[in-house]
């Protein structure tokens, strides 16, 4: 691992990673026996694995305005895979986890990921936030033929060999959330909020379409606002002048704090302003503060404080790996789910060899994943449900709508 200045909140999260992993029954799987096969049979393409142990990458940013959204997912990993190992590993090897820093900074995520695929030849990558980082790494690994486990919900508008999605992409979470503003809420005209770059840009590209073609509403506004930008005052002014009956948000990382709080100020909140976010998770309301969302509403297929026997366990073994003040939020959960995909589809093909797991991927289902069941799609997404989320003081939300499983389609025709 690379020497890496990093906060003391982070000083101590990778102390607490490196030192021994704690006992951990899964949460969601029970011991298996398995014969332990040669190594020679599973793996056939160079990859660091051992009689003993196979190399596994994470990789997220430790630093910079995304940290706020990716220490989850770390936390998150790392519980899988210390729960994954006390049952014994994948196919008869412990995990090790070699963590790198993204830095928040996309030519970094790429240097990280050929590092952990050249030099590490690790077997897996846990890994990415941002589309942009997942962009500057996509060519990386398919280039190395590496397999990239991405838990944020995206635009979609991708699919690779390489990567299984475990995130919403566009159709499961922007287009049933704008049809629930719609029929639910009454809204009939919107302002696009978003950070500038992949994700954002395209995802309101996406709305735009369905708001004026599909639903037949008005965008009255649009506005995007550099990474890590903290002064939101002259865009808050401007919705303010077009008065939308909904914002449309899409501000990631740090930025949220700021935004957030400006809008609280200028008298835009729960009781005055409708407001539906598509990234603000309860990592971020972390550090905006509950009272300054308090009556937003959040899309999202999970939510902490959902009320199931799956979610209760994965909770407490959370809170009990990372702090009772740590909170999960949709992508933590969905990067749990990574490790656990990755160790059935390689005890399903009897082997680390990439395409031979991402082949044995499709049809895997989890039926304790802490949001209820999923389904990994011929299209390496996962069938999910979309939940609405309103936001309690206390930084939590109460669920209000949710829907079936929807299949994923990150092609959708009209839309792209």
């Amino acid at each position: 691992m690379t020497d890496i200045k990093i906060p003391f909140t982070r000083r101590k999260l990778l102390k607490m990673m490196l030192a021994a992993p704690v006992a951990a029954s899964g949460v969601l799987g029970t011991s298996t026996a398995f014969g332990k096969p040669a190594t020679s049979v599973i793996n056939t393409t160079g990859l660091a694995v051992t009689d003993d142990t196979v190399k596994c990458g994470i990789l997220h940013s430790l630093t910079g305005t995304m940290a706020i959204s990716e220490t989850g997912s770390v936390e998150a990993e790392t519980l899988a895979i210390e729960q994954i190992n006390a049952m014994g590993g994948i196919l008869g090897r412990k995990i090790e986890i070699i963590l790198e820093d993204g830095a928040s900074d996309w030519p970094t995520f790429a240097e990280r990921a050929r590092k952990l695929l050249r030099q590490d030849n690790v077997a897996s990558i846990m890994g990415c936030w941002t589309s942009a980082s997942r962009k500057a790494v996509l060519p990386v690994l398919e280039r190395q033929n590496g397999l990239l486990y991405y838990p944020t919900f995206y635009e979609g508008l991708e699919q690779s060999p390489n990567v299984i999605y475990t995130g919403q992409e566009a159709t499961q979470q922007i287009l049933a959330s704008l049809d629930w503003l719609w029929n639910e809420k009454g809204i009939r005209t919107f302002y696009l909020v978003g950070s500038d770059y992949i994700w954002p840009r395209t995802s309101m590209k996406i709305a735009r379409i369905h708001i004026e073609q599909v639903l037949g509403g008005q965008v009255v506004g649009e506005d995007y606002a550099p990474l890590g930008h903290t002064s939101f005052g002259s865009l808050i002014n401007r919705i303010r002048l077009r008065r939308p009956d909904a914002i449309f948000a899409a501000v990631v990382g740090g930025s949220n704090v700021a935004f957030f709080r400006q809008l609280n100020s200028a008298g835009l909140n729960g009781k005055t302003q409708t407001l539906l976010s598509l990234a603000t998770t309860e990592d971020e309301v972390l550090g905006i503060g509950g009272e300054n969302v308090e009556g937003f509403f959040s899309s999202m297929k999970y939510f902490q404080s959902l009320d199931n026997e799956n979610n209760i366990a994965f909770v407490k073994a959370f809170k009990e790996r990372w702090g009772d003040d740590s909170v999960i939020g949709d992508v933590t959960q969905a990067a749990y789910l990574g490790p656990w995909l990755w160790k059935e589809a390689c005890e399903r093909a009897g082997s680390f060899d990439v395409a031979k797991v991402t082949a044995a991927s499709p049809g895997i289902q989890l039926t304790t994943a802490p949001e209820g069941f999923v389904e990994v799609h011929p299209n390496h997404h996962l069938w999910s449900k979309t939940r609405i989320g309103e936001r309690r003081r206390d930084g939590q939300a109460d669920v209000v709508w949710e829907s079936d499983l929807i299949e994923p389609n990150p092609f959708p025709e009209g839309y792209q």
